[in-house]
């Protein structure tokens, strides 16, 4: 049986990214993300990957994430609490 954790592999270095939990003031900003944006999952980046905003409904965030992360999510629908928009000088270390 193979572990989940072996077969992952993602041409980005999701280790640069900081975790965020949702609760940290920088994950509670309201109206912060846009269509468009370049975004994460906070608390645990190598889950989702990074992933483009798609559509906003309040507080919840469509995201397509393209399999970039561990659990090989395409898109999800997330709180916008637990999402880190990815500043454009950050991409380059990714």
């Amino acid at each position: 049986m193979s572990d989940q954790s072996n077969d992952f592999s993602t041409p980005y270095q999701l280790d640069r990214l900081p975790e965020v939990p949702a609760f940290h003031r920088d994950a509670r900003r309201d109206g912060r993300l846009s269509e468009g944006q370049l975004v994460y999952y906070g608390p645990q980046p190598s889950y989702y990957g990074i992933g483009e905003v798609k559509r906003i409904n309040g507080s919840d965030i469509a995201v397509d994430f393209r399999g970039t992360g561990q659990f090989n999510v395409h898109e999800e629908i997330i709180e916008q609490r637990y999402l880190i928009g990815i500043p454009p000088e950050k991409m380059d270390e990714l």
